[in-house]
């Protein structure tokens, strides 16, 4: 079985592929690179693990129910988005092998089994493999957010690459909701240069070093005032963290004003 990449998503606003008109038209470069990613997998995976900006916890927990529900964790979008389904599968079977690897590592991680696909999950998914044929799993973060917890579970979880599963952290490169549109320009362009030179341009070990000090980036709290949708990044990066890196979606106006970024980590085989 060939070895799968990584990828960190930037994941988009809400349940907005099942938008229309002037909304769903900002996400046309963002839709085009997750169905590029599909593709350029070769084929479907046998399952998906996904850590969301969405789902904290005081430790790590994993979904382990054979059929995940919703979570609508949004707020003020059309009646017809608080009813959608991604009916994708969950897998308890990958759920038990998660929980095994990170306390193998010395991470504590329960199961959970009534928990449901936010929409970080859900909708990159429903892009991605609309036929919600392939088994998905969540993870959280862990409260704190602290960096390092997070790279060392993405090295935990790396040997799941080579298990025919696709590890997908998703979250948002520039995530400040009060400064969106045209006041995100200065910020996002910043902060997103020094992710393309972090994770593009330096080796490994600085690339890491960098990471765990990410606050000393430019812009890095006006781009991240809470830092939810960055740390999914930590663990896509830990489990190929030795490997070469790749932008996969790079756009400059993303509502107006916003420069935001996808990568892929490891080769596409």
């Amino acid at each position: 079985m060939k070895r799968l990449p990584t990828y960190f998503l930037s994941h988009g606003g809400g349940p907005w592929p099942w938008l229309s008109g002037s909304f769903r038209a900002h996400y046309r470069a963002l839709e085009a690179s997750l169905e590029a990613i599909a593709r350029e997998l070769g084929g479907k995976p046998r399952a998906v693990l996904v850590v969301s900006g969405h789902w904290e916890a005081a430790g790590f927990s994993v979904m382990a129910g054979a059929r995940p529900g919703m979570v609508y964790d949004y707020t003020g979008f059309p009646e017809h988005t608080y009813a959608v389904q991604y009916p994708a599968p969950g897998s308890p079977a990958l759920a038990g092998r998660v929980q095994h690897l990170l306390e193998a590592a010395g991470l504590a991680a329960r199961l959970d089994p009534t928990r449901g696909f936010d929409h970080g999950c859900f909708a990159p998914l429903a892009v991605m493999f609309p036929e919600a044929d392939v088994p998905v799993v969540q993870f959280s973060l862990r409260t704190g957010y602290d960096p390092a917890t997070h790279l060392a579970a993405g090295r935990a979880l790396a040997p799941l690459r080579d298990e025919g599963v696709l590890i997908l952290g998703s979250g948002l490169s520039y995530h400040n909701l009060r400064e969106f549109g045209a006041g995100a320009k200065d910020a996002s362009a910043a902060f997103d240069a020094w992710l393309q030179e972090t994770l593009l341009r330096v080796a490994p070990a600085e690339r890491s070093r960098r990471l765990l000090q990410w606050e000393a980036a430019p812009a890095a709290r006006r781009a991240h005032p809470r830092e939810d949708h960055l740390i999914p990044l930590m663990v896509a990066l830990g489990a190929a963290e030795d490997e070469p890196a790749a932008c996969v979606y790079h756009e400059q106006d993303f509502f107006g004003g916003v420069t935001a970024s996808s990568f892929r980590f490891g080769e596409v085989q």
